[in-house]
């Protein structure tokens, strides 16, 4: 949903002689995540735009960019309620990052079941001591946690946790 906001006090400033005009800021859905707002990922978004379509067969490609140096950790959360690890503690340098990488040897290619498909990005400025595993069905409350369960509060100002979607579509 957008939110109009009304900008009149800009006119004044320029002294342009517009009166007022209305710009429309759109709400970033993230789906109840409480992201870590520690900023070391600074974009997260599947590389046709956040909350794009897919069909099934379609390849997506991911784009996270981060401050520093690091590793990254990118989880798919399926409509059906399981999550897929689709990178796990990869190395990254400070800038822009397209996922899977060449090295990588993997597509990711989009299968049912159809609705919404949440993708979080786990970074850790230090290489992770453990390793996330699942199985079975994972609860919405279950998902909200991951990312944040294992880490020691001393440690927890080197992590960072965001989140994007996209829609699978026939």
């Amino acid at each position: 949903m957008a939110k109009p906001l009304l900008v009149s006090a800009l006119a004044l400033l320029l002294g342009s002689g517009l009166t007022s005009c209305t710009l429309t800021v759109a709400d970033r859905t993230n789906h109840g995540l409480v992201t870590s707002g520690r900023n070391l990922i600074t974009n997260l978004a599947p590389d046709r735009g956040e909350g794009a379509s897919y069909r099934v067969g379609e390849e997506v490609r991911l784009r996270v960019e981060v401050r520093e140096p690091g590793y990254l950790t990118l989880l798919a959360y399926q409509p059906s309620g399981t999550v897929e690890v689709m990178a796990r503690g990869a190395y990254v340098e400070a800038g822009l990052h397209e996922f899977p990488r060449m090295d990588d040897g993997v597509v990711y290619n989009v299968a049912e079941p159809f609705g919404i498909q949440k993708i979080r990005a786990i970074f850790s400025r230090v290489q992770p001591s453990t390793t996330l595993v699942f199985s079975g069905p994972v609860g919405e409350e279950s998902w909200n946690e991951l990312g944040y369960g294992d880490i020691s509060p001393r440690a927890s100002r080197d992590v960072d946790v965001q989140e994007t979607y996209l829609y699978i579509v026939r």
